[in-house]
């Protein structure tokens, strides 16, 4: 069934338009508090991120589940998946994350996990849907549910990053600049690292409310990557508004995205004996890294676009490690969704356990070059019926060989239609971009003319 008001990460969007508004998110807490009631008694655990509507939707929500009888814990600003963590080890019975991720600070959303710490299963989610749409009740006040705040939460989960790595890590020595986004992890991040011996220097910890992901963080590291250079630091570390995603710079400056940091990973994993089977990525996932990891007789496979399908894809295999090129890295042998720090440490485990600097463990990959072309769509298009599309990309393929690769996807959040060509020859693979872009264009063009 087609979902109504959840897309593929929760709800998200413009706050005070659409779903964003205190009205919908009060009913929606207490739909999630209706359906989770009929599954049996237990607080739900509700997290937010620092932009300034978290406040404003954290008491919606706590006035929905309220109504419907659920007990709330408290934790304020929180990572997503320290939320998702806090959840399983309190026995909760749900977690809600109040966050639009990378996102600027005019837009936020809900996202909600299970008692186990995973996102919620599609029926569940179609049944909260389904409660939204009825009118809203309240139990008698004997059974309102009841309201309280989590002291220790930060504590516990900075506890739990540490554990995610051998107790002889030691990071004396080891200087890092860690950019927080002015987000989440703002109070979390520098202190775990501190506390593993590390000296940290921080930027991006002065959260306002406003300044979520402004300028900083995994989606805007050019500050980063200065400040690493000029304090010669030994890595730099980015993380995004609510702590799921992760970005990382070497000593020299450059930068390190999802896919590099998936191989680092694998290959520490697989010189200790602890790869559990394949690699998952994406469709978007560089060619590059499919070749290295085969290489090293590690397999690799791709979902589609999401961190939810790259789970959804390791879970199916009892697989542990995958993610995305964007720096959503899911340790499923650590824990339960995609954690930023608890990749970051993964990667710090993995120089100090080799005595290697970051770039260094890199030498064994070369990301092929990569061309992305949005092209805006007026009216909805299936490029796979265009016999000019289709044309264009068969001589694509033909020119590229078996030394590239071809992409075209429709966003899932944009009218968009996204051309992707990747190969081992740069000019030839810019040179195909275009081509094929120029071909898309044509073709929207006649169907948009054949549509009036």
């Amino acid at each position: 069934m087609a979902r109504k008001y959840f897309g593929t990460d929760g709800i998200r969007g413009r706050v005070g338009t659409g779903s964003i508004t205190p009205e919908f998110i009060m009913k929606l807490g207490w739909a999630a508090g209706r359906v989770l009631s009929k599954q049996g008694h237990g607080t739900v655990l509700v997290g937010k991120d620092t932009r300034i509507s978290g406040y404003m939707f954290e008491s919606a929500l706590e006035a929905g589940l309220s109504a419907a009888g659920v007990d709330i814990g408290l934790l304020g600003p929180m990572p997503t998946p320290a939320v998702a963590y806090l959840t399983r080890t309190f026995h909760a019975q749900a977690g809600i994350v109040i966050s639009a991720s990378h996102n600027a600070f005019y837009d936020n959303g809900i996202k909600f996990f299970s008692g186990d710490g995973t996102k919620l299963e599609d029926d569940v989610e179609l049944a909260i849907e389904a409660e939204i749409d009825k009118s809203m009740t309240t139990v008698e006040s004997l059974k309102l549910g009841k309201a309280s705040r989590i002291s220790d939460a930060a504590g516990r989960y900075i506890e739990f990053c540490k554990s995610t790595v051998p107790m002889r890590m030691d990071l004396e020595g080891i200087r890092i600049v860690v950019d927080c986004a002015h987000g989440a992890t703002y109070h979390i991040a520098p202190r775990v690292f501190e506390e593993l011996g590390a000296e940290v220097i921080s930027i991006g910890v002065e959260p306002d409310g406003l300044n979520i992901n402004e300028n900083c963080g995994s989606t805007k590291p050019e500050i980063l990557q200065a400040s690493v250079v000029e304090l010669s630091a030994d890595v730099g570390i980015a993380l995004d508004g609510d702590g799921d995603r992760l970005i990382m710079v070497d000593a020299e400056g450059n930068l390190v995205d999802g896919d590099q940091i998936l191989y680092v990973i694998a290959m520490s994993r697989l010189f200790e004996e602890q790869l559990d089977g394949s690699v998952v990525g994406t469709v978007m996932s560089n060619l590059g890294l499919e070749h290295a990891l085969k290489e090293q007789g590690i397999g690799f496979c791709r979902s589609k676009v999401g961190d939810r399908h790259v789970m959804n894809m390791l879970r199916e295999s009892n697989w542990s490690l995958g993610g995305e090129s964007s720096g959503h890295i899911i340790c499923l042998d650590r824990t339960s969704t995609g954690d930023g720090i608890v990749a970051a440490l993964q990667v710090l485990y993995a120089m100090v356990s080799s005595h290697k600097a970051l770039d260094q463990l890199l030498k064994g990959l070369t990301l092929y070059p990569q061309t992305l072309i949005n092209i805006p769509l007026d009216i909805p298009f299936n490029f796979d019926e265009s016999e000019i599309v289709k044309a264009a990309m068969h001589e694509a393929e033909y020119q590229l060989g078996d030394t590239g690769r071809i992409l075209l996807r429709a966003s899932g959040t944009e009218p968009l239609l996204r051309v992707m060509v990747e190969g081992s020859d740069g000019h030839l693979v810019q040179k195909q971009a275009d081509l094929l872009a120029d071909a898309v264009r044509e073709a929207t063009l006649s169907h948009s003319a054949q549509s009036a």
